[in-house]
């Protein structure tokens, strides 16, 4: 009986050690595993800090008719062609860097707390409203059929540059413009930033002279 006991005894010896060493075998590569982990998700932290972040900016940008000539045939969403439509409408006969400023003016109505938050609705506010409109073309009730579709193609182009990320370079902020042909009230009252082509550019918030 005591032989049996101590046998017993050697072999529970024997056998505890050999689980201690399994379970620390499995401590171990669960700590390797964690290991790893941790290190792949450090470097990718690390990777997200020092890769650059893409800024939009459209590749070897000119305000060049021959540039311009050389990028795909423009398409997109709904911002995309509320952009073109405007251009199109407003700006179709202008210089090409009249028609980038006229797109300037409505992305910076876009970012500013003065005006929606969208191309299309910055470009369709007022409409339907007597006297409130903000861009003719939308409320003058002339059909918007495009006809020429050459100026079409330039536009759409011009438009798909600027909401990919082109500058902003030529009108130093503006969010109005009018032709030369008219003077209304509201441009004795704000910041003129440019001219361009046809049109006068301004910036709202600070009182200029009248002459």
């Amino acid at each position: 009986m005591i032989k049996a006991i101590v046998i017993a005894l050697a072999a529970l010896s024997v056998a505890v050690p050999a689980a201690a060493e399994v379970k620390q075998d499995n401590i171990r590569r669960l700590v390797r595993l964690e290991q790893r982990g941790l290190k792949s998700a450090q470097q990718a932290h690390l990777n997200g800090l020092i890769t650059p972040v893409s800024t939009g900016a459209v590749r070897g940008f000119n305000y060049d008719r021959a540039w311009l000539a050389s990028q795909p045939k423009a398409s997109g969403g709904a911002q995309f062609q509320c952009l073109a439509e405007a251009l199109y409408f407003e700006a179709r006969g202008e210089s090409l860097k009249g028609q980038f400023a006229v797109a300037e003016v409505i992305l910076n109505r876009v970012d500013s707390p003065r005006f929606p938050n969208s191309v299309c609705g910055v470009i369709n506010q007022g409409t339907g409203r007597k006297y409130a409109c903000q861009f003719t073309y939308t409320c003058d009730g002339l059909p918007e059929h495009i006809s020429e579709p050459a100026a079409w193609d330039r536009v759409a182009k011009v438009a798909k540059a600027m909401l990919s990320g082109a500058p902003r370079a030529l009108t130093n902020g503006a969010t109005f413009y009018h032709t030369h042909a008219v003077r209304p009230s509201w441009s004795r009252k704000f910041t003129k930033t440019a001219s361009i082509g046809d049109h006068f550019f301004y910036r709202a918030g600070y009182r200029v002279s009248s002459n």
